[in-house]
């Protein structure tokens, strides 16, 4: 495997404008490219640099880029006067597409990963499989319906959108948890851990699989 593995995807429809730029390995210094509304020279090399307009979004993307230790910067805007459907789920389509550009021919990839993440009283469990298919279980019950003004149903269609344009096979089960809040950070950091494994570089250097291709 060769090269830096980043992509940057821009979507722009009548109801959003999302640009994310998404590195693979935190070594890497982010490229030049600068998505929308690019911050200042004090934001350090490869942090997570994330401006959606809603709060816990950021949030969870956050927590998604320091735990899986991805080169991460976002920038987007939505029609939030409406709610927050539209911004959170063309945010996890960007996210996918550029996770699926970045991962290119996946070769020498680890392919699969898994994360049991507490917070607190909650206890999640995520496992990911980088197969080329596309395919979202959710077994997370939401105790509350929001969070703050956030939508909680809408941490699913978030991991329906990633799962789809990225083409990977995520199963998320909450073991147990009676605080939503808790809930969501426990998936977020545990969807962190199991992409940060299976995105590794695996020492055999070829396809993880029989068939030659991914």
């Amino acid at each position: 495997m060769s090269g830096t593995r980043q992509a940057q995807v821009h979507r722009r429809t009548s109801e959003t404008d999302v640009d994310v730029l998404l590195g693979l390995d935190s070594d890497d210094s982010p490229s030049s490219a600068a998505p929308v509304g690019t911050a200042g020279a004090d934001a350090a090399a490869g942090a997570p640099d994330i401006s959606a307009g809603c709060g816990f979004l950021e949030h969870m993307l956050r927590l998604l880029a320091f735990h899986g230790r991805l080169n991460m910067k976002i920038r987007a805007a939505g029609d939030v006067e409406v709610d927050y459907h539209h911004l959170v789920e063309d945010v996890g389509i960007c996210m996918g597409q550029a996770l699926r550009e970045a991962l290119g021919d996946k070769q020498g990839i680890a392919r699969f990963g898994s994360a049991i993440v507490p917070m607190d009283d909650a206890l999640c469990m995520v496992v990911v499989d980088l197969s080329g298919r596309p395919y979202l279980h959710f077994n997370v019950p939401m105790p509350c319906a929001k969070v703050g003004d956030f939508d909680t149903e809408l941490v699913e269609e978030f991991m329906r959108a990633l799962a789809n344009h990225g083409q990977l096979t995520i199963h998320i089960d909450l073991l147990h948890g009676s605080n939503t809040h808790h809930i969501i950070e426990a998936a977020s950091k545990a969807l962190a851990l199991a992409l940060r494994q299976a995105v590794a570089i695996d020492a055999t250097q070829c396809v993880p699989s029989t068939k030659g291709v991914l």
